[in-house]
């Protein structure tokens, strides 16, 4: 077994770190011992618990961003469970990972897990060099989750430093349980005609979700679409208030309860539609083909790498592609069956966790001193 240590700022749903549920799922498999030490500490145990059970030891340090104790504390951490590597996500976790590493003289890697094409000031420009000046001079390996995130970063980095490709994975849900399916459907009311388009996006700025409602309000109103907001955040407040204002969205779409499991929504859905602004791999994508659910989603960063023609509709980043593709879906089952199939059988051979896990441990195996 290879004892590697993920370290992160939180473990607060939401993030690019709720992926390492799956990834410690899958880690035994694939000769893995993980613990998980989060800088800060959450209210939100969900992510916490979760790890637990499934017998991963999880550290939360309680720091504030930026903390100076931070490497120590680390550091601290590692030594006690006798981490061999440390894995690192998100520039705060880069920081203090690769100084707890330096410390303890175990090798460290880093994920990245966004692409930031936003325009950066002056201050944000030296941040980010920083950052990788200080990942191409402390990290053995840089891993990016899609090749356009890899290409993003060589023309912002140069092609100086070791960086691979490895698509993050997810665990297998199995099959829906029709009964919960059913229960669910007629929780929200939901015909047996009827198309449940499911968005799983958190809502806040970015995730798409304004897109979303203008694309849904140019669907002719007799196609048998419903829409299902899944995702909780900051812009929630704001969403339901537009939709009960405006007449065209009122009956089509719905909130759902913030403590609603994925997995069993994905199971009541008959699509997922995925309409951010940028993506370097989203996981919520990965969880609709492991379901077997097609996907229409824009097409931006790394999600052309995942959904293609043949498990689900990529489109522009404007209403009128997007309501299209939604109306042919929800009124075409026989297609939307046949999409949701390709869409399993990809998942099954490119994005199951175990493979994800076995693909970490090469790396890992590169890196560690033989």
């Amino acid at each position: 077994m290879i004892k590697v240590a993920h370290l992160v700022p939180t473990l607060h749903p939401g993030g690019p770190q709720t992926g390492l549920v799956d990834l410690a799922a899958a880690a035994s498999a694939a000769g893995l011992e993980l613990m998980v030490v989060a800088l800060a500490s959450t209210s939100d145990t969900t992510q916490v618990g979760a790890l637990r059970r499934l017998g991963v030891p999880v550290a939360e340090l309680g720091l504030a961003p930026w903390d100076p104790r931070a490497a120590a504390r680390v550091a601290r951490a590692l030594r006690t469970r006798g981490a061999q590597l440390v894995h690192t996500h998100l520039p705060q976790a880069d920081v203090a990972g690769a100084a707890a590493a330096l410390r303890l003289r175990v090798p460290a890697v880093s994920t990245l897990h966004r692409i930031e094409n936003e325009p950066a000031d002056r201050v944000d420009r030296l941040r980010r060099t920083a950052r990788i000046l200080a990942r191409q001079r402390f990290m053995s390996r840089t891993i990016a989750i899609s090749t356009t995130q890899r290409e993003w970063y060589r023309g912002i980095a140069g092609p100086k430093g070791d960086i691979v490709v490895v698509p993050d994975g997810v665990v297998d849900p199995g099959d829906a349980d029709p009964e919960t399916r059913e229960r669910l459907r007629t929780a929200l009311a939901i015909g047996p005609a009827d198309a449940l388009a499911l968005s799983l996006e958190p809502m806040r700025r970015g995730g798409g979700h304004e897109l979303l409602l203008d694309a849904v309000e140019t669907v002719p109103e007799s196609a048998p679409l419903v829409v299902a907001l899944a995702g909780d955040g900051p812009l929630r407040p704001w969403l339901e208030s537009r939709v009960a204002a405006t007449e065209a969205l009122r009956d089509r779409v719905v909130f759902l309860a913030r403590h609603h499991d994925h997995a069993e929504l994905l199971g009541a859905a008959d699509l997922v539609v995925h309409t951010s602004a940028s993506g370097a791999q989203p996981t919520t994508l990965l969880r609709a083909m492991a379901a077997g659910r097609p996907v229409v989603a824009t097409r931006v960063g790394g999600v052309p790498e995942i959904v293609s023609a043949a498990t689900g509709v990529l489109t522009a980043l404007r209403p009128d592609p997007i309501g299209d593709a939604l109306r042919s879906l929800a009124t075409d089952p026989v297609r939307r069956e046949r999409l949701g199939a390709a869409a399993r059988r990809r998942f099954l051979t490119d994005f199951e966790a175990t493979g994800w896990a076995r693909r970490l441990r090469a790396v890992y195996e590169e890196v560690l001193p033989s």
